[in-house]
């Protein structure tokens, strides 16, 4: 009888395939399922809790590694070995007892190269071998959906080129973060730098790009420029028009009046010229990738990258959206019969109601050929009862719209508007008006109506005819330069995907162009998250701008490949070589090591044109935080990826981490915990759901999770 186990990333994704089969027994630790048709034998779904298995820590390798010291550098182990993540061994012992007892196990994680390194990473920790693999490739967690998928399993073999792509890619990380951050701390101590710089091959350029937009905002100089602009008066309203001259220089401006014999403020008679008239038709945009939904979010509703992939993986969830992490704008024939088919449904969910235009495939939104591991991110057969779409929250209900009101547009009409350009002479001197006015909504009755103010700013022009007389007055605007705009959220994440455009090489462009820039639609939201953690960027009214701790990192790398988008354009261009079979893990791993040499080499001199700035951060690193509760010698002190006693060569053990359950545990808790023994109700702890809990140190000074205390 062949004993099946199954591994899901995440407890709802085990559930969500749990609930397309008939469940048998649930435990803490897996589901088993009963025998049917795709299981003759029944299954065990088990999971991992994110990552169980991470790679290990420096000191892991050689206690001297754990302390930062210039001498030690660069940290990069024979061999680099994986353990099992703080407070997930009894999982990873739940899941390598099943694997050991498995005939034939399937990797269910998601379908990307993370899926596959969480997948291989734990089962090369169990020490299992020899077994049977099969790969759940899907993009839906419908239940037809879930059953189609394990009824048609792939064979490993592009699972493990992507696993091998994806370790690559952490291994490489790995040396940059550990190495650079503690050559760029070190040497900056030496300047009197009394924090700590996070260095990563990913999110370094990204805080670089925010600093050339500092920059060029900073250097700006605004200067007037002049125009002159009429206002004319038909019979049917007043508009008005420019001149086709924009000058610096006041007095050219001037001479063009004089030169027409024209005054300001005087009253003259203009001719109406020529009235062109166009009539424009605009498709409705493409089917939604991560990004391009982040972008529109985050214009529309303020929402964060972050924001909107979790909302988007709660809706996947739920399973009323396809997989988000998707970097595609198309769909196959397959997805677009079954939108078709619930027309009707969706017109209903989105409150609204249109003959479509067409029920034939488009090749602007379906093409086949486009689609690789994962189509456009468009709502799944299960169409929400109104019960179920009430109950979603303010953010789901607007990311499933936009979703919904995406999808629905390309069954729908264009829209139609009609530019109109007005041709107005002033004793010769001709003025250009335009206007928009718009002929029929089409697919844009489908969206939120734009704000008042962006209507206004696309106002229509009165009615006028070829050679009409209207009252003409004159003067001459003076206006000043912009400096260029902060980024937004919403534009980083473009930025992060179109950098290549602002790089000289034209391999590196045509490269960064291939790889779509800075990070992986999967990736970018966090790398973001990342900057603002670390304190390097701060975002006010959705505003991004750097900080000086985010300056000093810019001007420490300023000149090194850890500034240019160009290093993670050629890495993430071999990375891609890994997992379709023409590249190495070993060769890319090697090229890493001989870039952290050369680093090692270049850093002195790139520090010397550091200013050190204070960094606003309330505690300096290394500065005790309290007394050890442990020793009468010790001080509790931020050790960077934790908080331990300063007595640790006296033999003190005393550790905190820096994360408990998803939730950052700050100075001051710890300061409280050092003192008090515990803290008061705490919220934003994250198991399967988000719970409130107050913390206390028990016997051997460990943290536990306190509910018996009231808020």
């Amino acid at each position: 009888m062949t004993k099946m186990v199954i591994l899901a990333e995440k407890p709802s994704q085990a559930k969500a395939y749990a609930e397309a089969f008939t469940i048998q027994e649930k435990s803490k630790t897996y589901i088993q399922l009963k025998p049917d048709d795709t299981f003759p034998n029944g299954a065990t779904i088990t999971w991992g809790v994110g990552h169980l298995v991470e790679l290990k820590e420096p000191h892991d390798y050689k206690p001297e590694w754990k302390r930062w010291k210039l001498d030690q550098l660069p940290i990069v182990p024979e061999r680099f070995l994986e353990k099992v993540s703080k407070g997930k061994w009894e999982q990873f012992q739940a899941v390598k007892k099943l694997f050991q007892q498995a005939d034939v196990i399937v990797n269910a994680a998601d379908v990307d190269r993370e899926g596959s390194n969480i997948f291989y990473s734990i089962l090369r920790l169990t020490g299992v071998k020899g077994k049977p693999i099969k790969r759940l490739w899907i993009n839906s967690l419908e239940k037809d959906e879930v059953r189609k998928g394990f009824n048609s399993l792939q064979d490993n073999s592009k699972d493990l080129r992507l696993f091998d792509e994806a370790k690559a890619r952490q291994i490489s990380d790995w040396m940059v973060g550990i190495n650079a951050s503690r050559l760029f701390t070190l040497h900056l101590k030496k300047k009197g730098f009394e924090s700590y710089l996070s260095i990563g091959r990913v999110q370094s350029p990204t805080v670089y790009l925010i600093y050339q937009r500092h920059k060029e905002i900073e250097n700006f100089k605004p200067e007037p420029f002049y125009q002159i602009e009429g206002l004319f008066q038909p019979e049917s309203g007043s508009y008005k028009g420019l001149a086709e001259i924009k000058e610096k220089d006041k007095a050219k401006v001037q001479a063009l009046m004089d030169k027409h014999r024209l005054k300001e403020k005087e009253d003259y008679k203009g001719i109406v010229q020529k009235v062109d008239k166009k009539t424009k038709h605009q498709k409705s945009p493409k089917l939604h990738s991560l990004s391009t939904l982040q972008s529109v979010a985050n214009r529309r509703w303020k929402y964060t990258p972050s924001q909107v992939l979790k909302t988007l993986q709660k809706l996947y969830e739920k399973r009323l959206v396809t997989y988000p992490r998707t970097d595609c704008n198309f769909i196959t024939e397959n997805e677009f019969a079954y939108v078709v088919n619930n027309l009707n449904k969706y017109q209903e969910a989105l409150n609204v109601s249109f003959t479509p235009t067409s029920l034939e495939p488009n090749k602007r939104y379906v093409n086949s050929s486009k689609v690789q591991e994962h189509y456009a991110i468009i709502p799944t057969k299960s169409v929400p009862t109104q019960k179920k779409l009430s109950g979603l929250s303010r953010e789901e209900s607007n990311i499933y719209n936009e979703i919904l009101a995406t999808t629905l547009a390309m069954f729908h009409s264009d829209y139609v508007y009609e530019e109109t350009t007005i041709f107005t002479h002033v004793q010769d001197l001709p003025f250009k008006s335009t206007g928009k006015r718009d002929v029929k909504q089409g697919w844009k009755e489908l969206f939120p109506k734009p704000s008042k103010s962006k209507q206004k700013e696309e106002a229509d022009l009165p009615n006028v005819q070829n050679g009409e007389q209207v009252g003409a007055r004159l003067h001459i605007k003076e206006s000043m330069t912009q400096p260029p705009k902060p980024y937004t959220e919403g534009q980083l994440i473009n930025m992060m995907k179109t950098c290549g455009k602002l790089m000289d090489d034209v391999e590196d462009v045509e490269i960064l162009k291939e790889v779509e820039g800075l990070g992986t639609e999967a990736t970018r939201s966090s790398i973001i998250e990342t900057i603002k953690a670390q304190k390097y960027i701060e975002v006010k009214r959705n505003n991004v701008s750097i900080t000086d701790k985010g300056i000093m990192l810019c001007e420490a790398i300023e000149g090194t490949l850890l500034s240019s988008p160009s290093m993670t354009a050629k890495w993430e261009s071999y990375l891609k070589k890994i997992g379709s079979g023409e590249g190495s893990k070993q060769v890319f791993i090697k090229q890493t090591s001989q870039f952290i040499e050369k680093l090692m080499q270049e850093t002195p001199d790139s520090i010397e044109q550091v200013n050190i700035r204070s960094t606003g951060e309330k505690k300096k690193w290394n500065e005790p935080i309290a007394k050890c509760p442990a020793c009468s010698t010790g001080s509790i002190t931020d050790r960077y990826k934790f908080y331990g006693c300063s007595a640790y060569k006296e033999g003190c053990k005393v550790t905190f981490p820096k994360k408990l359950a998803g939730k950052t545990l700050t100075n001051n808790m710890i300061k409280t915990l050092c003192e008090k023994k515990r803290t008061k109700v705490l919220k934003g702890f994250k198991g399967k759901k988000t719970f409130s809990t107050a913390l206390m140190l028990d016997q051997d000074y460990k943290i536990k999770f306190d509910f018996k205390q009231k808020a």
